[in-house]
């Protein structure tokens, strides 16, 4: 039995165990220490002892070394999963440590190609047999350069070129420093694992931002986080052409009159250059909207602010639009796989099936730096044992494996209300205006809940949005998803010829009178992110929807993240009963045992 188990650390760390080729899970930190981003991933380790009694390869991603010397089997680990534990727990540790005596594992890091691993992830699961790998986030591998020595230098965007029997070689970089060079075209800078020079690589160093890196600072500039940029997504509709702001990009480079770089911290918005910018935080000032510190701080934005995340997008859009071309130029690929951050952009996502309608284009849904441990496990798989094309992946369904009898120990429990149902009861229930969870099976890799992490509501409840909107505590602009059958799709949403959208990465146009029909999943600009399912994909979930669909005529049922604002998808059942316990949702699901789950409505 071979065992690889990668690791993802730093922001959306994540933990891949893969037992001879095949992913036996995919776990996010954040998942099991209920702590958005959370790194590690120490916990997602104590998860693999469960499975294993050895490792026969550990993988290491990160944007910088580790180095090998951390024992990741040794003491310093388990006082480190003890040390979180008693942090995430409050003061109590009753998880037994299972003993792990491995055989000596082969470390590898793979920090220092931090892009290659998203590529290896998007490629592996695309189902081509050749592809052109474009990655795009803020911040890839730190690197060293003789032009800047000193200077913090990583990847902001990249181009491979993968094929099966498995191989990948990069085509081109754009490399960003803060050292004011302008642009240097440079070869034989990078290095692989191996340390060999790759004198291919078309390696362009600036003192520029990337896309990502702008579209992070125009984020912070909203009063948002820098990693929340999928919330200026969605204020962006909000925006409108502004024609006294300046240009967020030249020459297909960040505009450093804009945005000043200030890495390894990221960067920020120039503020004080432009007079719409000062007078913009004079009228946040004015309301009391403004700190010293931490900058906009409010809730109701100013329309410059919703103007900046309508340029921004639509910049960004237009700058990724060019590398996707320069990536097919570059590599003679029609097939085109997009990672990094910036990948789970949904609304950019369905702009490249409108540009390129002869590309087939796909957008890894585990696009977050998490993903790179999956990237890392098919990484050294592949070393040992060049694979062959794996096919295109059918399910992102990821997580540990829960026996739903385990389920009924909390049935006994005096606040809770458990019944027999049925899909027609569930969907009775829904169309009655109620908002049901419901929880099955394994979680959902990445951000997206797909059917088993899941949030319900009615899509034709005109004010549906705003109702959830307040019961998740989100901001009032976010937009929320939709699940549908697959068979019926094209009767409601328009995909540019495409057939489906499994895992929510695209935020499609709806057709004519679709919004009057289910008017609280579709954005204020036409759109929805949807997800299409078969019975083969998710049997219970497409049940359901069905016997949805006989009651409202509509195959559709709204689909939001199984969270509340600020926390994690939930994992557990545990989870999930105290996010209803805190919440003023009532209903909770459970599919495998056909049973209904209610709770008191009285949270916050």
């Amino acid at each position: 039995m071979s065992v690889i188990v990668s690791c993802a650390r730093g922001h959306n760390a994540s933990t891949t165990l893969m037992v001879d080729g095949k992913i036996v899970f995919y776990l996010e930190e954040e998942r099991i220490t209920r702590r958005k981003y959370d790194g590690g991933p120490l916990m997602g380790l104590l998860k693999v002892f469960e499975y294993v009694d050895h490792i026969d390869h550990l993988v290491v991603c990160h944007t910088h070394k580790s180095g090998p010397e951390l024992d990741w089997t040794g003491e310093s680990v388990y006082e480190g999963i003890i040390r979180k534990m008693l942090r995430t727990t409050g003061g109590t540790f009753d998880h037994p440590l299972k003993p792990l005596k491995p055989k000596p594992y082969e470390y590898h890091e793979c920090s220092n190609i931090h892009h290659q691993m998203h590529a290896t992830c998007a490629f592996m699961n695309s189902g081509f047999d050749t592809a052109a790998c474009l990655v795009v986030d803020g911040a890839g591998s730190f690197l060293q350069t003789d032009i800047s020595k000193h200077e913090t230098c990583f990847e902001f965007e990249s181009i491979f070129k993968a094929s099966h029997p498995f191989k990948i070689e990069p085509l081109y970089k754009h490399i960003g420093t803060s050292y004011p060079l302008g642009v240097k075209s440079l070869r034989g800078l990078l290095v692989d694992e191996e340390e060999k020079v790759d004198e291919v690589c078309d390696t362009i160093l600036t003192e520029y931002p990337g896309i990502t890196k702008c579209y992070e600072s125009a984020t912070r500039y909203a009063g948002f986080k820098t990693i929340d940029a999928g919330k200026l997504m969605g204020l962006s509709p909000y925006g409108q052409p502004n024609p006294d702001l300046p240009p967020f990009f030249r020459d297909g480079w960040g505009n450093r009159d804009v945005f000043i770089p200030d890495y390894p911290n990221g960067s920020y918005m120039n503020t004080q250059r432009y007079k719409i910018f000062m007078d913009d935080e004079a009228e946040m000032r004015r309301t009391g909207q403004f700190d010293n510190e931490w900058g906009f701080v409010g809730e109701n934005y100013t329309q410059t602010q919703k103007d900046v995340a309508y340029q921004i997008q639509r910049e960004s859009e237009q700058e990724m639009i060019k590398l996707i071309r320069k990536a097919h130029e570059m590599s003679g690929e029609k097939n085109i796989c997009i990672s990094g951050g910036f990948g789970l952009n949904c609304v950019a996502n369905y702009k490249y099936w409108e540009s390129f309608p002869d590309l087939n284009i796909y957008c890894e849904p585990i696009s977050h730096d998490g993903g790179t441990s999956i990237g890392g496990a098919y990484h050294i798989l592949n070393k040992l044992e060049p694979s062959r094309n794996l096919g295109e992946r059918k399910s992102i369904y990821y997580g540990p494996q829960y026996d739903p009898q385990t389920y009924t120990q909390y049935f006994e429990e005096d606040f809770l209300e458990v019944t027999d149902t049925s899909y027609d009861d569930i969907a009775k229930l829904i169309r009655s205006g109620e908002i049901v969870t419901i929880f099955q099976g394994r979680s959902e890799g990445g951000p997206r809940a797909l059917g088993n992490r899941s949030i319900l509501f009615d899509p034709t409840i005109k004010d549906g949005k705003d109702i959830v909107n307040r019961v998740k505590k989100r901001e009032f602009f976010r937009p929320f998803a939709c699940s549908m059958k697959k068979e019926k799709v094209h009767d409601w949403f328009d995909l540019k010829g495409r057939e489906a959208s499994p895992h929510m990465m695209y935020a499609v146009e709806c057709k004519p009178d679709v919004e009057e029909k289910i008017p609280s999943v579709i954005h204020v600009d036409g759109t929805c992110r949807i997800q299409t399912l078969g019975e083969d994909d998710n049997e219970h979930y497409y049940k359901l929807i069905d016997a949805f669909e006989k009651l409202s005529g509509v195959p559709i049922l709204f689909n939001t993240s199984f969270n509340l604002g600020g926390d994690p998808l939930v994992e557990t059942i545990e989870d999930a009963i105290n996010t209803l316990l805190k919440s003023k949702i009532e209903y909770m699901y459970l599919p495998e045992l056909q049973k209904l789950v209610k709770v008191p409505n009285d949270g916050e």
